[in-house]
């Protein structure tokens, strides 16, 4: 059964987190904190007294937006000790997602809290923690999370992997996600997907389309326009990224 954390500095909104928690079967213990500052002080007995300590957390369930430290600020802090507890966003915010993943977070719920969706964050981390209580014939390796982004649909977080995606279109603030089984809008502008995935072998190819180099099946010039073809879908490639394009396609053909 799990020992949770839960930190929020509205009470009301964290009253009604514990009482959720400690309706859940696997939930052990449900303690509050009402700041970062509190939060870590009670993670830092934790961690002093081990993992089969009395004081030991094996989940914090984290708001982001608190007075002081934030929510994003505390888990890169636990981020930095040999055995941190799990974290788990729970925020109003959607706009965080990615950093949230970034840091290694379990799973990310918006507010307001539903019962079912906290019983499947509850899932994940029990699911994570037993499969690293069970004997092992060798020293695990630290757990990899996949790279996936989260997407909202219909109040339920989805998570979509990155390879799964052929093209990333601009919609503002927005991106809009295009994969062989449909699209998904998030809030993250393309520029910072871009930098993100990078090393993904993502590319921009117009300021409004960020594709995967794996992804694209042919390169086309035709009276000085060039684009691209990823599957059944065109797709411009501007004068400005058209020559670093078929420089990296050339290079990619060689190898």
């Amino acid at each position: 059964m799990l020992r949770v954390l839960a930190v929020d500095d509205e009470e009301p909104a964290l009253g009604e987190l514990l009482y959720l928690l400690r309706a859940d079967p696997r939930v052990r213990t449900a303690e509050g904190a009402g700041d970062a500052a509190a939060a870590l002080r009670r993670i830092g007995r934790a961690l002093e007294s081990g993992p089969d300590g009395e004081d030991a957390v094996d989940v914090v369930f984290l708001d982001i937006h608190m007075p002081g430290l934030t929510g994003l600020d505390v888990a890169r802090l636990l981020a930095g000790f040999a055995r941190p507890p799990l974290v788990v966003f729970v925020t109003a915010h959607e706009g965080f997602a990615l950093q949230a993943f970034d840091l290694q977070a379990v799973d990310y719920v918006l507010k307001p809290v539903r019962r079912e969706r906290l019983a499947e964050a509850v899932r994940r981390v029990h699911d994570l923690v037993h499969a690293t209580a069970a004997p092992v014939p060798a020293a695990p390796a630290a757990p990899v999370v996949p790279e996936q982004i989260p997407v909202e649909l219909g109040g339920v977080t989805r998570f979509v992997a990155v390879d799964d995606i052929a093209y990333v279109e601009a919609h503002g603030d927005y991106a809009r996600l295009h994969t062989d089984r449909g699209s998904h809008l998030v809030r993250i502008p393309l520029s910072t997907l871009e930098e993100r995935w990078a090393d993904r072998g993502f590319v921009r190819i117009h300021r409004s389309h960020l594709v995967a180099v794996d992804r694209i099946t042919e390169l086309r010039v035709d009276g000085g326009a060039t684009s691209v073809r990823l599957g059944a879908t065109d797709l411009a490639v501007s004068r400005r990224h058209a020559r670093h394009l078929r420089d990296l396609l050339t290079r990619r053909a060689g190898g």
